[in-house]
């Protein structure tokens, strides 16, 4: 795997919008060693979800996807998720499990959805750093960069934080096992990511196209929605969960009929959030009003330069990461 995460450019115009779906990668590393095999760990990922949204580049937003699986590590964690169970020893830096961790879904899952054990092994500490440095960290950063270079550009940004769920809660959820859900779940933490605009708007293009949708429930959103997002900065982040019931066969994987008509319906989703952003943002950059072009134009070209840094520096990103984590935390 050469990059860990895939970025897709607006292909057309430009939207102060960003599009990541950090659980639909199915690249599985020679290292992770696991005792299930491939197909079985296959139930975690969030198959499709990037082709879903596809289309949106074609409406000027960023599109980032993980290719790496979030059965090795979840992008969509904090740093601090650190399971001790799972290791051989100690871990050396800071740690602050999360419920998630506890349920065995932390940075380094223990469990699938259905409760079966993922290792029969201890994980080394220095292989849990290596999935941060190689895995993570870079797609954690992806997405603020975009996110940031958006916002510069703009002044403000809009992000979709993207996913699919079970038709049905398994045993490590957040509800309980056995409960249907909804068709679709809009997560904002409770009000706390975005402005209620941007929520509001959302589920009524879905719910005009006949789809059931719920709001901060059983998903509220967590890490990448929590991390980037600060309303009031004009950073407004959602997640997004579908159902896999609409388009695809949970237990083969392979794609429903259903699976055309959920993604037109998509489609005209992203060409309404952008709509949505490019009019929210008209509105509110005069009232924040954003620095000028040429800085931004300029960090485009360095690609080559952040790619290489980011995978030297193994402490400066935990260090930077740790930062930001309790820096967020304040809002």
């Amino acid at each position: 795997m050469n990059e860990p995460f895939q970025i897709t450019p607006p292909r057309s115009g430009h939207a102060p919008l960003v599009l990541d779906s950090p659980h639909s990668g199915a690249s599985y590393p020679d290292d992770f060693r696991p005792a299930v095999s491939i197909e079985v760990l296959r139930q975690a990922e969030d198959s499709y979800v990037d082709e879903l949204y596809g289309s949106g580049p074609d409406v000027g937003a960023t599109l980032i996807a993980a290719r790496f699986p979030r059965s090795y590590i979840d992008a969509n964690r904090s740093l601090l998720d650190i399971d001790a169970t799972l290791l051989d020893a100690p871990w050396p830096g800071p740690a602050m499990p999360s419920p998630k961790t506890q349920k065995g879904i932390g940075l380094i899952w223990r469990v699938l959805d259905s409760g079966e054990s993922i290792y029969a092994r201890k994980l080394a500490v220095d292989e849990v750093k290596q999935r941060i440095v190689r895995y993570h960290q870079p797609y954690q950063r992806a997405v603020k960069k975009a996110l940031d270079q958006v916002h510069e550009h703009f002044g403000a940004v809009w992000h979709l934080n993207l996913h699919s769920m079970p038709a049905v809660s398994g045993r490590i959820s957040e509800e309980g096992p056995g409960k249907a859900r909804a068709d679709f779940v809009l997560g904002d933490r409770d009000g706390t990511t975005c402005e209620p605009g941007f929520t509001a708007r959302v589920a009524e293009v879905l719910r005009g196209m006949g789809y059931d949708v719920k709001i901060n429930d059983p998903y509220k959103g967590v890490e990448l929605v929590r991390a980037f997002s600060d309303p009031g900065a004009q950073r407004h982040s959602l997640q997004v969960e579908v159902n896999r019931k609409l388009y695809m066969d949970e237990k083969t994987r392979a794609r429903a009929p259903g699976f055309a008509k959920l993604k037109a319906d998509l489609d005209t989703l992203l060409k309404e959030v952008a709509a949505y952003a490019n009019a929210r943002c008209a509105e509110v950059v005069g009232e924040h009003h954003h620095h000028g072009h040429d800085h931004h134009h300029g960090h485009d070209h360095h690609h080559g330069h952040d790619h290489g840094h980011d995978h030297g520096h193994d402490h400066d990103h935990d260090d930077d990461h740790d930062h930001d984590h309790h820096h967020d935390h304040k809002h």
